[in-house]
């Protein structure tokens, strides 16, 4: 039994190499030895792999990686994957059904987390604390561009109630803000307890003065965010969107902004943000492909506006949320040593 970990940091691989009790527990089970392997490099089309790679039982990587059937077909024995993530959108999860590839992922390790990450781009940019720092730093403070909301009192949109959106719900009331909320399945103890106002998309978009997006990315909300949907929000709304990128389009948000037909975004993601993010795919020009490019460009426009706080996808990087990660993660694989699945997400 091989494991391949891709992905790996530096400060993951110690805890991943508590796989060695998973290799005696596995051993005791059939009589078979479990050989781990730990890379740094997410597994892409960029990824070249060995024969050994290729015999691999089970691999596990982050977000970082995208594994479309070209790169899956190369592994000859390949029987889980095991995600170290929630969002399952970068994996070819059709193939996985068709070749009985299980494919499991690290549930709830970071619903905190990711909710509190949310809540610090809105006050960064509702407050404009990073704007005015690096003003100050570069000696040109100017207080009276500063002026910015409050919280309290607010409508925020919260657009996904699962385990995260339902913290942000919490962490909204605790500053007195007004949660109204859009999800396909509506969650009635939020209602009860928060005293959540379900709405339908287009009629949170027009009432709510923070848009916060926590829904996973699906084939049917692609572009979720798209001009028309933007043309719906009051000219005061902050959008933050810390689930994926690929939920806005990026450049109705750029015109919309430039425009100042909104006040401001907090990104923690952004579409293709790879190659923001991986110097050595900025540099692989066979890697750009014109969507790519053009992706890009819109990025690194966005970047330059001064009503935008944008973060290289790190609202789960907290140390509590790693160490459940990679609990998570050897828990998943010990049940599947066992013959059972778990968190399983095809």
């Amino acid at each position: 039994m091989k494991i391949v970990f891709f992905d790996v940091r530096e400060n993951e691989a110690e805890v991943l190499k508590k796989c060695c009790t998973v290799r005696e527990e596995y051993r005791s089970k059939c009589g078979k030895e479990c050989h781990c392997q730990l890379l740094p490099e997410p597994l892409d089309e960029k990824t070249v792999l060995t024969d050994d790679m290729k015999q691999a039982d089970i691999i596990s990587c982050f977000t970082f990686s995208r594994i479309n059937a070209d790169i899956l077909k190369q592994f000859l024995n390949l029987k889980l994957i095991a995600l170290r993530c929630v969002g399952f959108n970068h994996i070819d999860i059709d193939y996985c059904k068709e070749h009985n590839i299980a494919v499991v992922n690290s549930l709830g390790y970071g619903n905190v987390t990711v909710a509190e990450f949310a809540f610090g781009l809105m006050l960064d940019v509702m407050r404009k604390i990073s704007r005015s720092y690096i003003n100050l730093k570069n000696e040109y403070p100017e207080a009276d561009s500063y002026t910015g909301f409050e919280l309290k009192d607010k409508n925020i949109g919260i657009i996904g109630t699962g385990a995260i959106g339902a913290e942000a719900v919490r962490i909204a009331k605790g500053f007195g803000m007004n949660v109204l909320a859009y999800d396909l399945y509506p969650k009635e103890e939020l209602v009860q307890k928060y005293d959540v106002k379900y709405l339908s998309l287009n009629e949170l978009l027009k009432s709510a003065d923070i848009i916060s997006l926590h829904a996973p990315l699906t084939k049917d909300n692609f572009h979720m965010i798209n001009k028309e949907k933007i043309n719906l929000m009051k000219p005061t709304v902050i959008i933050i969107n810390t689930a994926r990128g690929e939920l806005i389009d990026s450049k109705a948000l750029y015109e919309a902004l430039l425009e100042n037909r909104i006040f401001g975004a907090g990104l923690d993601v952004l579409e293709a943000e790879n190659i923001l993010t991986r110097s050595d795919t900025k540099l692989d020009f066979d890697y750009l492909t014109g969507d790519y490019i053009r992706q890009t460009l819109i990025n690194e426009r966005l970047l330059k506006l001064h009503n935008v706080v944008i973060t290289p996808h790190i609202a789960y990087n907290t140390y509590e949320a790693q160490e459940r990660i990679l609990n998570i993660t050897l828990d998943n694989i010990s049940s599947f040593f066992a013959g059972k699945i778990i968190n399983s997400v095809n």
